[in-house]
């Protein structure tokens, strides 16, 4: 079968399997305006993964950024028990696109008053804050090399076949049997958790159920299960890629933030004000920010990037997401699937965790150790415009105002190097450029 070597895959399904070639300071109210979002879309080599966790009853949604023939698409993912046709579903892509866009961090903009006219400070606005399915094969090859195929299901556009193996060797063998081209290292992590007792959820598309169906674009798969181990397999996607990988985990649990347990979590510097420029070029400036975070951290940490209540955000980056939603995405504890979406003070308990992670092998050799905590503060990446007034005012308040916005503006270039690493002299030329002048 001839193989279509242009068909690539940017990035593996976020739970980073085999991607397989076949053969064929936010807590308080502060009223701005949000003005830009800087969604998943912004980083390459990226994948997304949502989480439901309610006590050990876990669901994983998988989002795949997979381009390519469909043909060519496939994933082995390792779970951790037997896996029941009634436990694995498809999800419309646009629901995990509509809680990436929700949680995703922002840019926000204010305007300063009239400083003849002093507004009161209960509504104050920001001061600068310190940047801190398989192709079906007889029973007796799979004996033959250790692999039960213990089920094998039709699951919308895909074929899922659940394995389990005695030793790697024989599953690689099996797997490459059936038309995948196996990375080199993957035996070692299969292994590892085959000593485990882990089974392996494997899918392809069906192409012809596909075109039946009339999908243009592979749908989301998630696989529901139970398990006391809370945990996020990284390994099998680090095998196959030709560099760092960046995974955004979108956690929705009853009580509070989710962090890793046996990595670093790290908060993403947050509030800090940025020259007026940053509005035009907001998705350089926030993949710049993370590259920085990343160096900081020397790639050995998650960071969140925004940890709220789902009943409300303050601003917000979308609208808030239906009960419906929240259902289809696994919160199935809310009890409600109607199409309402969640107000303050009302709807079921949900709490939502956008964690970020830049990883490859040699900085994360184990996979992520999940956990809920109750720590229900509410977090968000936020940096924010500030505008100066412009009108006309004549009062002794609007010279004393005039001759600080200089110094204003110097902290602003200084909080932009800081989050970015951008010299100075370039972030002061493009705020000269841009209307910000920098001389008293």
């Amino acid at each position: 079968m001839t193989r279509n070597i242009a068909a690539r895959l940017k990035s593996t399904v976020a739970l980073a399997a085999i991607a397989a070639q076949l053969a064929a300071q936010p807590a308080a109210a502060f009223c701005g305006f949000y003005v830009a979002k800087a969604d998943s879309k912004l980083f390459n080599q990226s994948s997304k993964v949502v989480l439901s966790r309610d006590g050990a009853q876990t669901a994983i949604t998988m989002a795949s950024d997979y381009e390519g023939e469909p043909k060519e698409f496939a994933v082995v993912i390792p779970v951790p028990s037997f896996i029941e046709r009634k436990q694995i579903g498809v999800v419309e892509p646009a629901t995990v696109d509509h809680l990436d866009a929700y949680t995703a961090p922002r840019l926000v903009e204010y305007h300063d008053a009239d400083p003849c006219r002093p507004v009161a400070r209960g509504l104050s606005f920001a001061s600068p804050a310190p940047a801190g399915a398989l192709e079906k094969r007889t029973q007796d090859s799979a004996g033959s090399r250790g692999v039960t195929v213990e089920a094998s299901y039709d699951v919308g556009e895909y074929d899922v076949s659940i394995l389990s193996a005695k030793e790697s060797d024989g599953l690689a063998g099996w797997l490459t049997d059936n038309g995948y081209k196996i990375p080199h290292g993957a035996r070692g992590v299969l292994a590892s958790y085959i000593k485990q007792n882990m089974r392996f959820f494997v899918a392809k598309v069906n192409l012809t159920r596909m075109q039946l169906m009339g999908n243009e674009f592979l749908r989301p798969l998630q696989v529901r299960y139970e398990t006391a181990k809370f945990m996020l397999p990284l390994r099998l996607g680090t095998v196959n890629a030709k560099g760092p990988q960046d995974l955004i985990i979108l956690a929705l649990t009853r009580n509070g933030r989710v962090e890793t347990a046996n990595y670093p979590t790290i908060k993403l510097p947050t509030g800090a004000s940025v020259p007026l420029y940053v509005k035009n070029d907001f998705g350089s400036f926030y993949r710049a920010t993370f590259d920085q975070a990343v160096r900081n951290a020397d790639m050995r940490a998650v960071f969140t990037e925004y940890a709220w209540d789902m009943g409300w955000c303050d601003p917000c980056a979308s609208e808030p997401l239906s009960n419906k939603e929240l259902v289809e995405l696994g919160a199935r504890w809310i009890g409600s699937d109607d199409g309402r979406a969640y107000r303050p003070g009302q709807g079921a308990n949900a709490y939502v965790t956008r964690l970020h992670v830049r990883y490859d092998a040699a900085h994360f050799p184990e996979d992520l150790a999940l956990m809920e905590t109750r720590d229900g503060e509410n977090f968000q990446g936020r940096y924010v415009l500030q505008h100066p007034w412009t009108g006309g005012a004549a009062c002794p308040q609007a010279d004393a105002y005039r001759n600080a916005l200089p110094a204003r503006f110097r902290q602003e270039a200084r909080n932009l190097a800081a989050l970015t690493g951008w010299t100075m002299s370039g972030i002061e030329k493009r705020m000269e450029e841009t209307g910000q002048s920098l001389r008293q």
